[in-house]
């Protein structure tokens, strides 16, 4: 008797565990997602042998909440949910920043030289970003605020600005990130015209340099780039163009 209950609850315990490793195979597949421009059909960029200028592209900061893997959509206001079948290819704070660094090589026709040596002589503008808002909500809005500055490493000068983003989007988590990709498009787009702002200010300095031993005027203060989309906010100035 004693033989026939250890056998029966072998026999039991296997059926669990095959009946478990069953469930397990039968899960749907994990989707992964990227913020990185889609269109296999574009022809491949080639940066210029020797761009006037160069960017530097830095770690993007992202809120916590959605610093996961795992693709986070609201539910409401107050609620959100974490998708475990919905993720991204790399962390968000590293889909963020490459995205944009394409973005804006693309736009100014220039080399993303962050973490690289750069030659002596070319300028070189760094241009942070801290996402302060990254919202999901599907068959809504894909909302993106950030704060993003332009600094120029000869001079130290700088330009702060924000700008506030809320792209429509259809049903579907493929529709939800291509949302995020245009907002961030919007964002690369400011920041590129910031860049230039940047850029022209120098040259105009350079070509007005007082002489020896006189007095350096103060540096411009220069308006942010304004906002292309309707409802953002990108209010700040910062000196520019030392």
């Amino acid at each position: 008797m004693t033989i026939t209950r250890v056998n029966g609850f072998a026999s039991g315990a296997a059926a669990a565990v095959a009946a478990l490793a069953l469930a397990a195979c039968s899960s749907p597949p994990a989707r992964f997602y990227t913020l990185s421009p889609a269109d296999a059909a574009a022809p491949l960029r080639t940066a210029p042998a020797n761009p006037a200028f160069l960017i530097e592209v830095p770690a993007v900061g992202v809120p916590e909440q959605v610093a996961k893997n795992q693709l986070v959509v609201q539910k409401n206001a107050a609620q959100v949910d974490v998708l475990e079948q919905e993720r991204w290819a790399s962390p968000p704070a590293d889909e963020i920043r490459r995205a944009l660094s394409d973005d804006l090589a693309a736009q100014l026709g220039t080399i993303d030289v962050a973490n690289s040596a750069t030659p002596p002589g070319v300028p070189v503008y760094r241009i942070s970003v801290n996402v302060q808002r990254f919202e999901s909500w599907p068959g809504k809005r894909a909302a993106v605020d950030a704060v993003w500055s332009v600094r120029s490493l000869a001079t130290q000068a700088v330009m702060t600005c924000r700008t506030s983003v809320a792209e429509p989007v259809a049903d579907g988590y493929d529709a939800l990130v291509a949302g995020h990709r245009r907002a961030l498009d919007v964002i690369a787009t400011q920041a590129a015209a910031g860049v230039r702002a940047m850029a022209a200010r120098r040259g105009a300095a350079t070509a007005t340099a007082p002489a020896a031993g006189s007095k350096t005027a103060a540096a411009p203060v220069v308006p942010c780039p304004a906002n292309p989309t309707s409802g953002g906010d990108a209010g700040a100035t910062g000196k520019s163009g030392a």
